[in-house]
């Protein structure tokens, strides 16, 4: 790459200078103080919470009752929605309850009995759709829908980890905090396929969405009054792309999720192997991938490299069920590996930045600290470890600009660029010894 790390600070590439300056343009809208006359009303908690609980229920049984539900969409601007699904003994989740709320009212749409393609499209074209914590109902919905990476996201979860720095707050906690509303969560491992559901379980499902538009109005309040509104919602954006790219990582690729920088070529190789046939198998039968090998047993198969059924019996905690029944199997997909020329193997993992001398780590927190107090950012929302970690990679290796991860590309590309890693650089030499790098 023409363009690296080492002259971030002073590189003259004409895109990279179009990104920078595009940013710049990016920063100062979202950093200047936002004017009350586009502030929206303050929300009147007491007056929200009474349209929630006047809102209209429709459950939709019949495929005709859905026309109704795309024609609200079509008019809402926003809706909240979650869903309810088993997924304990499947490769497949079973969707069992989709509930929508359009403002005034809420539709539980009893999944199993319904053709539910338009009601994707119809969600990808709404102008807000809000979640909480989006990312096992996006996988389903990605699943599902075969529509591309969602751009309408709103995730409370994420709003609220910029007003809190808490990164996984419970959507119970959350109505407690912003809402003074208390919900009941006992039925959420509950049977949701099972046909009557319990009142208890109906409850449920209503107020998983029916709270959810207060929520959001309180949040969207507060994150404009504090200038953060434009940067969480690029934020839910990118995780609705994340998890786009996560839902869709091929068989063959799916080893990287349980790599180890420590695992040598051949173990990756014996890894590679071992995660692809885990996946193909489980798909095939539709059960869990831990139902076919637990990640344990791969560690171990890794290190032990098993060359028989012994072996693998007795030096991993492979269930005998499934030992039985696919082992000699397995040890083949070992065996090919072992075999593979090393030209083959699959590349070994960069290592980590390690180092008891803690003056990179310092420079680094202290100028995350430092933007973090600047624009109001939560510093562990600000940078993430995965980003860090990555971030130093691209440093220490002199990858290009372009290898940065998505998360540093968009509003934080500025100050990365030309804050951070210029700390990171006047620390390059402590940094590579930390990662083993050889200059």
């Amino acid at each position: 790459m023409s363009n690296h790390v080492s002259n971030a600070s002073t590189h003259s590439n004409t895109q990279d200078d179009a990104c920078v300056a595009n940013d710049d343009v990016s920063r100062q809208s979202l950093n200047t103080n936002v004017d009350s006359a586009v502030l929206p009303p303050q929300p009147d908690i007491d007056a929200l919470l009474d349209i929630a609980d006047e809102a209209a229920v429709t459950w939709v049984r019949e495929q005709g009752g859905l026309a109704q539900v795309i024609d609200a969409l079509a008019t809402c601007g926003r809706v909240a929605l979650d869903t309810e699904f088993i997924k304990r003994d499947t490769y497949y989740p079973r969707l069992a309850l989709v509930q929508l709320n359009t403002g005034d009212h809420i539709y539980l749409l009893d999944a199993p009995q319904l053709q539910l393609a338009e009601l994707w499209q119809a969600l990808s074209e709404v102008d807000v759709a809000i979640w909480h914590a989006c990312g096992e109902d996006l996988g389903i919905f990605y699943l599902l829908s075969g529509c591309p990476p969602l751009t309408n996201i709103f995730d409370t979860q994420i709003a609220l980890s910029y007003l809190t720095g808490q990164l996984q707050m419970g959507y119970q906690q959350a109505l407690d905090d912003q809402l003074d509303m208390h919900i009941d969560k006992e039925q959420s491992q509950s049977d949701w396929l099972q046909r009557p559901l319990s009142d208890e379980q109906e409850q449920y499902a209503i107020d998983d969405v029916r709270f959810l538009p207060a929520l959001y109005l309180n949040l969207e309040y507060e994150l404009k009054k504090q200038g953060l509104y434009d940067y969480v919602w690029a934020d839910c954006q990118l995780y609705a792309s994340d998890l786009y790219n996560t839902q869709h990582v091929e068989d063959d690729a799916m080893y990287l999720t349980m790599a180890d920088y420590r695992y040598n070529s051949q173990q990756m190789a014996i890894l590679k192997g071992v995660a692809t046939w885990r996946e193909e198998l489980a798909r095939a039968t539709n059960q869990p991938r831990t139902f076919v090998i637990k990640k344990q047993a791969v560690r171990e198969i890794i290190t032990e490299k098993p060359n028989s059924m012994r072996e693998l019996a007795h030096k991993t905690t492979m269930h005998r069920s499934m030992l039985r029944l696919y082992g000699e199997e397995l040890l083949k997909v070992i065996k090919d590996a072992k075999s593979l020329p090393p030209a083959e193997h699959p590349d070994c993992l960069l290592p980590p930045y390690r180092s008891k001398n803690k003056v990179l780590s310092k420079a680094v927190q202290q100028a995350i600290d430092d933007q973090a107090q600047k624009i109001g950012v939560p510093a562990n929302v600000l940078m993430r470890k995965k980003w860090l970690a990555q971030l130093y990679e691209v440093v220490a290796f002199n990858k290009g600009i372009s290898e940065l991860p998505q998360g540093l590309k968009g509003w934080r590309n500025h100050w990365i660029v030309h804050t951070l890693i210029p700390v990171i650089e006047k620390h390059k030499t402590e940094l590579q010894q930390g990662m083993g790098v050889h200059a």
